[in-house]
Parts: structure tokens; C-alpha cells; sequence
């Protein structure tokens, strides 16, 4: 019986812990829920004017509208959109009454090279956004043919002479129609919680079958010799 007993405090004991990480991803799942929800509620919110001092923290996804005129040159970040293809994030300095920072424009497709920038004043509405796009194997820069790999906001400020502050532009006063807004939103923040519960309560069962299998194969009876 010793084996038997040992056989089934294994079993009970494996699928206890499978089953517990299974109910704490379902808890994830909820928390990352509201937490998107949260930054939702936040992105759709009325616009309001760029506070002196954002926070990279506490003002993400912050509603802002400011008015101003773009300076300077505009740098290109390569990305892809789904069922577009590949093409460029607009990325240009806006002199205003609250400094100079970047605003993202918007996305022009990879072929569109010669696209203007307007002199005219603009008014644009849309969100703060630090985003944390870079890594170790991010590419640097290639300066001479203006092509980023990632939004590296202090390095773009740098780059352009402005505040580290990125604006992601959901509405300009003046359109540009070679340039499709390109707004914030949640898509890109992971939410694989589900998917995480289902394989760990998967394997909980999978070794309950397969503890049960071993404990018949033990008690059943060994033929004679």
C-alpha cells in the first residue's frame, strides 16, 4: 500500500500546485483587465492642456491638446502595420507656448519619402506616451539615411532639440492626407493571462488522468509466472 499512498499524495500534491498557478493567472487576468480598462477610460478622456511637468509615470496615456508650429526636421521610425505593411511613424518638434516637444504624427507608408511638413499653425489632440520600445537589440539609428527602429524619446529629444516629451497625435487641426493618424491605444500591452490559465489547468488534469493511470497500473493484478 506504502507505493500506492505515495503515488497519490504525488498525484493530489501536483495537481494542487497546477491548479493553484491556474486560479492566480485567472486573478492576473482580472487585474490586467482593469488595468487596461483604466488606460482606456484614461486615452478617451477630454484633452487637456500639457501640464508643466508630466510625470513618465503617473501622466502615460494623458489627454493633451497644444497648439504651436513644427520646427525642424521630421525623423522616420520604421513600423508595420497590420494589412498595410511596413512604413514610417512621423516624429517632428512642435515650438509652442509650453517649449518644444515631439509629436508623432502619424504613419505614411513606406514608399511615401518626400512628405511635407506644414509651417501653418496646428492645434493637435492626443496622448503622452514614454514608450519603452527599446532593448539590446534594438538597432542604433541610421542618421544619414533617417531611419529609427524604435521610439527612444530622450534620444529623439536629443535629436531634435526638444523636451522629452512625446505627444501621439489622435487629431490635427490641419489633416495631412498622406499622414493616417497613428493614436494610442492598448493592442500592444500583453494580456496572455488566459491562455496561461487554460495550459496550467490543462496540465493539472492531464497529470490527475495520469496519476490515476499509474495507481491502477500499480493495483492491478500481476499475472503468474
Amino acid at each position: 500500500m506504502r507505493p500506492a499512498l505515495f503515488l497519490v499524495i504525488i498525484g493530489l500534491g501536483g495537481a494542487a500546485i497546477l491548479m493553484a498557478l491556474g486560479v492566480w493567472q485567472v486573478q492576473r487576468l482580472a487585474w490586467k483587465e482593469a488595468v487596461i480598462e483604466r488606460i482606456n477610460s484614461r486615452i478617451a478622456a477630454a484633452p487637456i492642456p500639457l501640464p508643466d511637468d508630466p510625470d513618465p509615470v503617473a501622466d502615460a496615456y494623458l489627454p493633451v491638446e497644444i497648439s504651436g508650429t513644427y520646427a525642424g526636421d521630421t525623423l522616420r521610425v520604421l513600423v508595420s502595420q497590420k494589412d498595410i505593411g511596413a512604413g514610417y511613424r512621423l516624429i517632428t518638434a512642435l515650438e509652442s507656448d509650453a517649449g518644444r516637444v515631439l509629436i508623432d504624427r502619424g504613419f505614411v507608408a513606406v514608399d511615401d519619402t518626400d512628405i511635407a511638413t506644414p509651417t501653418i499653425p496646428v492645434t493637435v489632440q492626443g496622448n503622452l506616451q514614454w514608450p519603452q520600445e527599446t532593448d539590446s537589440y534594438t538597432p542604433e539609428p541610421d542618421r544619414d539615411g533617417n531611419v529609427w527602429f524604435a521610439r527612444d524619446v530622450p534620444l529623439m529629444a536629443e535629436a531634435l532639440g526638444t523636451r522629452p516629451i512625446l505627444i501621439v497625435a489622435s487629431a490635427v487641426s490641419q489633416d495631412d492626407p498622406a499622414v493616417a493618424p497613428f493614436p494610442v491605444d492598448t493592442s500592444r500591452i500583453p494580456n496572455d493571462h488566459l491562455q496561461y490559465a487554460v495550459t496550467w489547468f490543462s496540465l493539472a488534469a492531464i497529470w490527475v488522468a495520469m496519476s490515476v493511470f499509474f495507481i491502477m497500473r500499480r493495483r492491478a493484478p500481476r499475472p503468474e509466472s
